[in-house]
């Protein structure tokens, strides 16, 4: 703990918000799968399979990066963040936002389309508002700034092609829909996930995993070609020059960031190998995975996605939540007891047990995922739906037991000091 800001983190109930609603959009997937079943995962443009597609992008790995982003910058990272207000308004907005969004695609109403079109860009925007000032303001860590900084952006810029592209459905604009969803889809997954990931990682993978640090002109390369060569290929797939430069950028940097963390975890020694290390080597294979996939079958991204968004990113995103979450149960307990207590280290607040059989169960509902994809049967898809629907209820159910864990500890200190 001795290298965090404690002091400067925000109040532990402003990122907790965000990562306590990732459970209930994981369940929201699972339903949709179970009622949908096979209609979804035979067609991108299917109305179900943009509304689960987002369920997962903008409800789970959305409120898990935004409150993981919010805690990481100020605690971790040294950048202190403004806005408190804005950032409670930025939680209402982004789950009302997808609520409506994923109702316009299912329901095929262009008044929820419309308003989640407009709605979310706006909690884009916000977020960007509260973080990218400070990140520039800081000093020191130029390469973690920079990383967070682009990944911003890029965050931003998904969202407002998003906002476009639900216009588009409503009937209100006009654009070439496989092109720009395209590059919708690459800025989100790799400038905002990835790319966050891959910068956040530098700190977070030596911290709670025991690796090493990529060398840094390594990374710097790494960073500023992405930055480059990612909205140069967008730009040439919209202007109809081929799709080619765009899928090779995509292919290069998410195989490069795989293979990357599971070089760096090979340092790792034995006694630190748990639960997120074991989610990251998952995740990263299956992103591995998922890339092949995209390059051998560029006409039909489905099995892409569902490596990606049904399991990778997931493992990745919410492995780094579950610590963060069980991280500001111990920082609410330093704030609210009083000197000289000892207070309960961050695994007995939340057991690696609990945490390792969450991304177990989490990872089995996301290889179902997979298999319906490429078996897209009725019982295969209701099947996969129920098991995700039980792995986020055990996302859920590690949060609520590190919650009470929390709560039993100061009515005890409260009880002892009457």
């Amino acid at each position: 703990m001795a290298k965090l800001a404690l002091d400067q983190a925000p109040a532990v109930s402003l990122p907790r918000r965000f990562l306590c609603c990732m459970p209930a959009w994981g369940v929201l997937a699972g339903l949709l799968l179970m009622i949908d079943r096979d209609g979804m995962l035979r067609s991108r443009w299917h109305p179900g399979t943009l509304a689960l597609v987002h369920t997962f992008t903008l409800g789970v790995l959305g409120n898990a990066m935004f409150g993981s982003l919010l805690q990481f910058l100020p605690a971790a990272a040294g950048v202190p963040l403004a806005g408190g207000r804005l950032a409670s308004w930025t939680h209402m907005a982004l789950n009302l936002g997808t609520l409506s969004l994923v109702g316009g695609f299912y329901l095929g109403s262009i008044l929820l389309l419309t308003l989640g079109g407009m709605v979310l860009p706006l909690a884009f925007l916000a977020l960007v508002g509260i973080t990218l000032p400070a990140v520039c303001r800081a000093v020191g860590k130029r390469l973690l700034r920079t990383g967070i900084g682009a990944s911003l952006l890029f965050g931003l810029a998904t969202a407002l092609l998003g906002g476009a592209l639900a216009l588009c459905g409503s009937g209100r604009l006009s654009l070439d829909m496989p092109r720009w969803v395209d590059v919708h889809a690459s800025f989100g997954v790799l400038g905002w996930i990835v790319l966050l990931l891959a910068s956040v990682g530098r700190v977070v993978m030596p911290m709670f995993q025991g690796t090493t640090v990529p060398p840094l002109r390594w990374h710097a390369a790494w960073l500023g070609s992405l930055v480059v060569l990612l909205p140069v290929t967008a730009m040439s797939q919209l202007a109809g020059l081929g799709e080619a430069g765009l899928l090779v950028t995509l292919a290069f940097f998410g195989l490069s960031f795989a293979f990357t963390v599971v070089w760096l975890q090979r340092h790792t020694k034995q006694a630190r190998r748990g639960p997120l290390w074991w989610g990251w080597r998952v995740g990263s294979f299956a992103l591995l995975a998922s890339v092949l996939a995209l390059s051998w079958q560029s006409e039909r991204p489905l099995l892409a996605a569902a490596l990606a968004l049904g399991m990778a990113l997931p493992l990745l995103v919410v492995g780094m939540a579950l610590e963060i979450v069980a991280f500001l149960g111990w920082i609410e307990l330093h704030r609210r007891v009083g000197r000289g207590v000892q207070l309960p280290g961050v695994q007995r607040l939340m057991p690696a047990r609990e945490r390792g059989a969450a991304l177990i169960v989490l990872a089995v509902a996301g290889a179902a995922v997979v298999l319906a994809t490429l078996h897209p049967e009725a019982r295969l898809v209701r099947t996969a739906g129920l098991l995700e629907c039980v792995a986020w209820v055990g996302v859920a159910a590690v949060l609520i037991g590190t919650r009470q864990r929390v709560q039993r500890f100061l009515r005890d200190q409260w009880r002892s000091g009457r």
